[in-house]
């Protein structure tokens, strides 16, 4: 099933966090990664006092179910030091399932398609380098600009 994850750092050596998680991901029998997008520098959301982060979204190809994908993203994330100490706080990775097929899950643990994901320019504009086509009926670009939050995204200078 086609998904696409979000993928960010603030910790730590950034571009080699993320870089691992995709290699991560791209190591399992049941995912291929089939694109990413370019990395982007934004400025931190929700809890502001912390270092800026490098984001990221990949599109891959899973035979996972929802629930067992996020299980796989939460090893991920574990063998790679994420702590869960602050909200919105400083991570070493974050993954975050956006949107997988035509879905609509929501459990106590799970809402897919991602419930904030078109607030975020963070988000967004890397979507927009890998997603093709209207997203809940609006192009990228007019979510993008209704997010209000685009300037707080940048071309990073770091290339994977």
């Amino acid at each position: 099933m086609i998904t696409y994850l979000a993928l960010g750092s603030n910790m730590g050596e950034r571009l080699e966090l993320l870089k691992a998680a995709r290699e991560k991901l791209a190591a399992d029998s049941q995912i291929e990664v089939l694109a990413s997008s370019k990395l982007y520098e934004t400025d931190p959301y929700g809890y502001t006092q912390q270092e800026n982060f490098l984001n990221a979204v990949i599109k891959i190809d899973t035979s996972y179910q929802p629930a067992d994908l996020l299980k796989k993203i939460h090893h991920i994330e574990a063998a790679l030091d994420r702590k869960r100490l602050v909200h919105w706080g400083p991570r070493t990775i974050d993954i975050d399932i956006l949107l997988m097929g035509d879905l609509n899950i929501t459990t106590e643990e799970l809402t897919i398609p991602h419930k904030e994901m078109t607030k975020r320019s963070f988000v967004l504009i890397p979507l927009r380098d890998v997603y093709h086509g209207e997203l809940f009926n609006k192009s990228l670009a007019a979510w993008i600009e209704a997010s209000g939050n685009q300037q707080e995204v940048r071309l990073a200078k770091e290339v994977w």
